[in-house]
């Protein structure tokens, strides 16, 4: 079976307990990833390909291991055209570089305001252009997710259409061409899911707040890591308290047992078929309702979230348009659910048109639209785990079970790093010791070489004056 190197924490096959992706980091610090690789899972398992995850490490050092033991690998990658992940970049250059197999980045898109001002370019334009140049040294083209990180390419002289294209993202095309999102009505004792972020603006966070009081019959979907320890142990507050955002357990959603955590994407996804309407500043918290064929509102709060929902068509409420006055009630008469639905197969045309430039063999050659494909039948022998429910609602034997759990894990990881990282350093002394008996072994030849030079010479010498 062929094996491809994926970027992700974890594989939708792997079932970790709670601790352990805490302790580990397996979500990249928001279970949102989680959706986008699961698309990308999806699309490229079958019965001779096996996805495996690389668990986001990033070293140039086993470049020969990777080239021996994989075919492909496979970049999936949200908003990484940023500040914060320059070094990220620079290392991932590093590592292609010294890699000779394909290397095919799946959605990757720039962050940056609600209107970025491209013409005046950004600290890290550099490292992209490496990044990009290096991958494209290792594949026919890239896919961004959505048009103003393909202006941002072609700013830094890449070519739309044929360096990268516009593919969206991969969550997206979790089931194939098509997308059927179902009538609903909304009352006041509908089923919501609301999702929110602390980066979004205040006037967002305030209407958010205030529609979870109006519509009580409601759960809150948190992503960050923070969140999943707050919600699995029950702390650190994941900020100072903030008037219009769950923070800590003090907050309603929490004591009330109104947070569902989750660990996995079928679950979640499945979750969402339950729910009558899903609405919020979180882009996978909504999509998720969105292939689950849920009525969605997503409130974009900067460019990368705002190029995935105009690409995507995503049912949407401007940030700029939300004032004191707004309710969700009136927002809902005037927006349409199925916006989606009308360019989703053309879109996922495309991505799969992307994928075969880039020669990825995929589970939908013979069908755009399968009622299962292979990993469906990998996740059907598995049990999955349910998502989290906050530690303020459970009994107190199995708080002591999870808080000792927990930091079971987190030494466990500990002592993982610490022994890694001797080991690293172990390994670093012996190539030095190496180098160092290397380059005595030429000084010693030097110098033999040189004696035995300065024996000839004198023997000559010798000679001639007999």
């Amino acid at each position: 079976m062929k094996k491809i190197l994926i970027r992700s924490g974890m594989s939708p096959l792997d079932i970790i307990e709670p601790e352990y992706i805490i302790a580990r980091n397996l979500i990249g610090s928001n279970v949102g990833n989680l959706l986008y690789q699961y698309g990308v899972f999806r699309a490229l398992t079958t019965d001779e390909i096996e996805l495996v995850p690389d668990n986001y490490k990033i070293d140039h050092n086993e470049a020969d291991y990777i080239n021996e033991t994989y075919e492909c690998y496979i970049i999936p990658l949200a908003d990484a055209f940023r500040e914060s992940f320059r070094s990220h970049l620079r290392r991932y250059t590093k590592l292609i570089k010294k890699l000779k197999i394909p290397v095919v980045v799946i959605g990757v898109g720039l962050s940056a305001p609600f209107e970025p001002k491209l013409d005046e370019g950004f600290p890290f334009d550099d490292d992209v252009k490496n990044f990009v140049s290096a991958v494209l040294e290792k594949s026919s083209m890239i896919g961004v997710r959505g048009q103003i990180t393909a202006d941002y390419l072609t700013k830094l002289g890449f070519r739309e259409g044929i360096d990268h294209i516009v593919i969206g993202c991969p969550s997206m095309y979790s089931f194939g061409s098509q997308i059927k999102i179902r009538d609903t009505f909304i009352n006041k004792d509908s089923l919501i899911s609301v999702n929110s972020s602390l980066l979004s603006q205040e006037k967002v966070l305030k209407f958010i707040s205030k529609t979870m009081e109006e519509y009580p019959n409601h759960y809150f979907i948190p992503q960050w890591r923070k969140e999943m320890m707050l919600t699995y142990v029950g702390s650190p507050p994941i900020r100072e308290n903030s008037k219009y955002y769950p923070t800590d357990l003090s907050h309603p959603v929490y004591k009330n047992g109104r947070v569902k955590f989750f660990l996995n994407a079928p679950t979640w996804i499945e979750y969402m078929k339950k729910v009558d309407l899903s609405f919020g500043a979180r882009l996978h918290g909504n999509i998720a309702a969105t292939l689950a064929g849920t009525p969605s509102l997503i409130i974009p709060k900067d460019a990368r979230m705002r190029e995935l929902a105009e690409y995507h068509n995503l049912t949407s409420l401007w940030w700029k348009d939300i004032d004191e006055s707004t309710r969700l009630e009136e927002v809902l008469q005037k927006v349409d659910f199925k916006s989606p639905e009308k360019v989703q197969k053309e879109n996922f045309e495309r991505f799969i048109s992307f994928l075969e430039k880039n020669n990825l063999e995929h589970a939908y050659k013979e069908n755009h639209a399968p009622d299962k494909i292979p990993l469906d039948k990998k996740l059907e022998q598995l049990n999955l785990l349910p998502p989290i429910e906050p530690f303020s609602t459970i009994s107190s034997e199995e708080k002591i079970d999870r808080l000792r759990r927990f930091y079971e894990a987190q030494e466990e990881v500990k002592i993982e790093r610490l022994r890694r990282k001797y080991e690293i350093k172990l390994h670093d002394k012996d190539k030095e010791i190496e180098h160092l008996e290397g380059t005595l072994n030429r000084k010693l030849i030097r110098l033999a070489l040189g004696f035995a030079d300065g024996l000839s010479k004198i023997k000559s010498g010798l000679t001639k004056n007999n």
